[in-house]
């Protein structure tokens, strides 16, 4: 399992930007079993998908609605509303073997489909649920997987919104902004670390942020949480090398204020 971690922290190197999703995900479910997953049919049906959509853009068409068609309908993936809640919603080998999940897991299948394709595709920053966006021949369409793949227009993203926010809410720009791989990856792991937050499984939740910073190694906001989490669990000296990290990055002078403090309670504890 220390090896996937190495090679989860690889696939996320550099900017961020584009990453190979996919494959970043089956490490991280391997990861959250914590034993090896044989990816081959995973990897046979997602290609199929691709192939599926390439025979239908062929006949048909370029179309944003041709995603949901292969998608959604013949592979009948779909949000799980039943039991969203559900930790093998945000495992994506999971997600394919029961065929639905979390929005951004389902994402992540929508957005490797339509870039095999060869399309643009992205995940957006829309507040509370996660919806990915499409560039077909200068056209942008933004899709929503948890819902089957709709195409959402602005009066339906408007109210998405209000659901979310409150009746008075309006959409704006910032809603639209892209987001990099990087973030589309931490948004899915850190559905399971909330999950195991909320169970109190607090070694379980430790081994999700050490993911989490597998995939974003300098978030200071990770690294704090990291030394704190590590503190209650009594290890410490992982505890003092979080907080010694957070405190190496020129970022928020706050937390490494705070984070120096707590430094110092753990270092004198350790003599």
């Amino acid at each position: 399992m220390a090896n996937d971690l190495e090679r989860l922290k690889g696939l996320c190197a550099g900017d961020g930007e584009r990453i190979d999703l996919l494959e970043a995900g089956f490490l991280m479910s391997a990861l959250g079993r914590g034993e090896a997953i044989d990816l081959t049919p995973f990897r046979q049906q997602v290609t199929a998908m691709s192939a599926d959509l390439a025979d239908l853009v062929h006949r048909r068409g370029a179309s944003p609605e041709a995603l949901s068609e292969v998608i959604a309908r013949s592979y009948a993936y779909r949000g799980d509303t039943e039991t969203y809640d559900d930790l093998q919603n945000a495992d994506l080998a999971r997600v394919i073997e029961r065929r639905k999940g979390l929005p951004v897991a389902l994402s992540i299948l929508y957005l490797h489909v339509a870039r095999a394709q060869g399309w643009a595709a992205e995940g957006l920053a829309f507040p509370g649920h996660f919806l990915i966006r499409i560039g077909i021949d200068g056209a942008r369409h933004v899709v929503d997987p948890f819902h089957e793949g709709a195409v959402r227009d602005a009066a339906e993203l408007r109210k998405l919104l209000r659901q979310v926010l409150g009746p008075d809410a309006e959409l704006i720009p910032a809603h639209f902004d892209p987001v990099p791989d990087r973030d589309v990856l931490l948004r899915l792991e850190n559905n399971v670390r909330l999950r195991l937050a909320k169970r109190e499984d607090w070694p379980g939740a430790a081994r999700s942020l050490d993911r989490m910073l597998a995939i974003a190694p300098d978030r200071e906001e990770l690294l704090f949480e990291a030394g704190q989490l590590n503190a209650r669990l009594d290890k410490r000296r992982a505890a003092i090398a979080a907080y010694e990290r957070l405190i190496e990055l020129d970022g928020d002078a706050g937390l490494r204020r705070r984070a120096s403090a707590l430094l110092q309670e753990l270092r004198r504890g350790l003599n």
